[in-house]
């Protein structure tokens, strides 16, 4: 059945001409139905095309398309991919975390691809004007569904599904490798039974030999990692001897390139026929790849992939190796979620790695089953191999794994707090009803059904009460007379920034420290928020090696640090180092991971200062935030409120005596120039220090003396001659507060500020204007009076 008899108008859309049998069987479900539909199906079978007919039925008919991929990393593969829909003038569009969004884009666009985590924040945010195209999704097509099972992204699908369910109807298409219990999932989102379909293992293109092989464990785990590769390559030798080609996946990026390089000398060692050093043409082609590493690898046919590599390499890798120059390929998880790339022999080195922020862990078993399911390339092998290296205690697990499969749970119950109170703040529970009415809508529903002496689902009403309890009891909900449920201030910050309960209240506790209602920002020190962030939930499994402790050490020398704990200390150290743009080297390959959660958390402090405490507060937290992103000194940090200008150019005009936007306004453009800034830049970078806020104080009449016990009432102008924002306006005599305000300062502010003739010799007044949304060092000006 040819894809253009099919489907005439998107013959185009589609990689290929004709539809295997899997497709076919399943294509009437998709096409002539408007029924949910759940496919599960043996990796390389051919699901995507079963997510682009369902797209292309939306678009037909004039609907709009939702895919959510499973990580970020595929959301960009996809947009590269569907080309080919654009040139039909269908718009995609990928909304990210990493990407600025456009909301009219999103709004117009005709296939949407996004994360289940950003899924899930733009639904929190569905009644915003920035994020109400997520309520007008005619199909939204879930790729590889049996992510639900996953530790913490899983209750983020779950949830998501079910409240882009409640918020618009869209069709729904669920896709997913073999699992056992696809019923539940069918059940889940009310798929009948003939659009549910379970394709086996006879629909592989190619058949699998999957199997478990053991090492010998030693004490060092880094040899323990070379007597895996070899196991490895004893595995994969017998192909490579046979113009068979490899895929061999490790735990990390670094892991990648050490394997590779040691993998080069063993080959040659064991003499096996492989590389291209003859071969003049893709000599030549060889130095188009931007890494120096993986240009010598690939003459002897042996490459690495992950996602640091520039996607000129990752293509160009990807490329040859489907073309048989590369016939060695290490590589992360990554890909085996990604690009079709098979290969004859399928071999997992690593079953665990070291996640930044949760230590050593185990991989998962959906990602070991994706992996071998890359054995085996169709139109070239009868059979492929995938190989699991494990230790003997841990063995038998993995057997049981390939011959039985895995079945989906959910994830729901160990984040189900959480998510009850995003559903309280979004206003969707009202009552207790609601909750249960709420929770026959997930996943976690259904499957207590099925095993409700796992899932404790006799008492699931009673837990449910306890859950809604505790939110009370730690200040996140608030029950009426009527026993109503709302969400408090405190309840709606925590969802609205994704934070952990445990994270919230620590911040709650931090406001009400240095504060409460009072504008408390002088208390409030730099060291009081990386603390904050580094002691948060979110931080609690991040373990530092021992390689890393000194480096820790000096990082934080001086500090009092003693009531953290190791990993704690290892985040603050990281934080510390990022603020001053000197990331200690032992210290990187965790940093990028934390600085990036930390950023988000910062952020989310300020929003609790701004909200609990006041503006001076919330500025403090936003400067820090800056530093974090940045790495540039404190007293430069306001010139990364200027657009287009980050930490190299920051610390650029800094050196050259530019520290704060008002230096780069009085140098103009021609002293940016002398600073070292192209003309270009420095036009720009100056009319973007023109938009900021710039303030003048005037004082007016303000005496210079008061006679004792004699008081008096003086206004002072706070002007702001720049760009209007919200700000707050803080009095102070002597060091302690005497009047605070919050305003949006347009053009001027009049500021009552009372003199009196106290018991001392003389009174050092000031007037401080912070603005909370921006990194700018508060403006504050000094009057001291003297009493006689």
């Amino acid at each position: 059945m040819e894809v253009a008899e099919v489907l005439p108008e998107f013959a185009d859309a589609f990689a290929f001409e004709e539809f295997n049998r899997m497709q076919r069987e399943a294509l009437p479900a998709l096409l002539e139905s408007e029924e949910n539909v759940v496919a599960s199906a043996p990796t390389a079978s051919g699901k995507t095309a079963l997510a682009e007919l369902a797209i292309c039925k939306a678009l037909a008919d004039g609907g709009t398309a939702l895919f959510i991929a499973p990580m970020r990393a595929l959301t960009n593969e996809k947009e590269d991919d569907w080309d080919r829909f654009e040139e039909l003038d269908y718009s995609v569009y990928v909304v990210t975390g990493e990407r600025d969004l456009n909301p009219r884009r999103a709004r117009r666009a005709d296939i949407l691809v996004m994360t289940p985590e950003k899924l899930d924040s733009a639904t929190r945010k569905h009644d915003s004007r920035r994020y109400d195209f997520v309520t007008d999704i005619d199909v939204c097509v879930i790729d590889e569904v049996h992510l639900l099972d996953a530790d913490r992204r899983g209750s983020v699908l779950e949830v998501t599904i079910s409240r882009l369910r409640r918020l618009c109807e869209p069709r729904i298409v669920a896709l997913s490798a073999t699992m056992p219990n696809i019923d539940d999932v069918a059940a889940w989102l009310d798929a009948p039974e003939e659009t549910t379909f379970e394709f086996g293992e006879e629909y592989r293109p190619v058949e699998l030999n999957a199997g478990v092989k053991t090492y010998t464990h030693g004490d060092n785990s880094f040899a323990d990692k070379y007597r895996r590769l070899y196991r490895a390559l004893d595995l994969a030798e017998p192909h490579l001897r046979e113009d068979g080609q490899a895929l061999v996946f490790v735990s990390s990026r670094q892991d990648t390139v050490q394997a590779a390089k040691k993998a080069r000398d063993e080959i040659a060692e064991r003499d096996i026929p492989m590389g291209a050093r003859g071969d003049y043409d893709f000599h030549t082609d060889s130095t188009d790849l931007d890494d120096a590493t993986l240009r010598k690898s690939v003459l002897d046919g042996v490459a690495f992939h992950h996602a640091g590599l520039s996607k000129n390499d990752r293509d160009l890798v990807e490329e040859w190796f489907k073309e048989g120059h590369i016939e060695l390929l290490f590589s992360t998880s990554t890909l085996a979620w990604g690009v079709n790339l098979p290969a004859r022999c399928v071999v997992i080195r690593d079953t665990k790695h070291h996640d930044p922020l949760e230590g050593e862990v185990d991989m998962s078993p959906l990602d070991v089953l994706q992996m071998l399911g890359r054995a085996g390339r169709p139109g070239y092998d009868d059979i492929g191999y995938g190989w699991v290296i494990s230790d003997s205690a841990e063995a038998d697990k993995y057997r049981r794994l390939l011959r039985d499969g895995k079945e989906i749970e959910s994830r729901l119950a160990e984040s189900l707090e959480t998510h009850l109170n995003a559903e309280i703040a979004m206003g969707t529970i009202t009552d207790l009803e609601d909750v249960m009415d709420w929770l026959e809508t997930t996943f976690y529903y259904v499957r207590g059904q099925s095993r409700p002496d796992d899932y404790d689902f006799p008492n699931l009403r009673q837990r449910v009460r306890d859950c809604l309890e505790g939110l009370v009891e730690r200040g996140f909900v608030e029950t009426g007379e009527d026993l109503s449920i709302e969400a408090t201030p405190r309840g709606v910050l925590t969802s609205k920034y994704y934070l952990r309960l445990d994270t919230a209240a620590r911040f709650a506790a931090l406001c009400d420290r240095v504060g409460g209602d009072a504008d408390g920002g002088d208390e409030l020190t730099t060291g009081d928020v990386l603390t904050a962030v580094a002691t948060a939930a979110e931080f609690d499994s991040v373990s530092a090696r021992q390689d890393e402790r000194d480096a820790i050490n000096a990082v934080l020398v001086g500090e009092d640090t003693d009531d953290l704990e190791a990993g704690q200390r290892k985040v603050l150290a990281i934080l510390r180092s990022a603020a001053s743009g000197t990331t200690p080297s032992e210290l990187r390959s965790d940093a990028w991971v934390i600085r990036r959660n930390a950023t988000r958390l910062v952020s989310a402090l300020g929003a609790f200062l701004d909200r609990f405490v006041g503006p001076h507060a919330a500025n403090l937290a936003r400067r820090v935030e800056a530093r974090i992103e940045n790495g540039v000194a404190e007293d430069a940090v306001g010139l990364t409120a200027i657009d287009g200008v980050a930490s190299g150019r920051a610390s650029k005009l800094a050196t050259e005596g530019l520290s704060t936007p008002g230096d780069v306004v009085d140098a103009g453009v021609e002293g940016l120039v002398d600073a070292g800034l192209s003309e270009g830049i420095a036009e720009r970078v100056y009319e973007g220090a023109q938009s900021l806020p710039a303030l003048e104080i005037e004082w007016g009449q303000f005496p210079d003396t008061v006679a004792t016990g004699e008081n008096d009432v003086r206004k002072v102008t706070v002007r702001n001659v720049g760009e209007p924002g919200r700000a707050g306006i803080r009095v102070t005599v002597n060091g302690v507060e005497m009047t605070s305000t919050s305003t949006y300062l347009r053009d001027e502010e009049r500021v009552p500020v009372g003199v009196f003739g106290a018991d001392a010799d003389e009174l050092e007044f000031t007037v401080s204007v912070a603005f909370p949304e921006v990194p700018l060092v508060p403006h504050a000006e000094t009057r001291t009076v003297s009493v006689e």
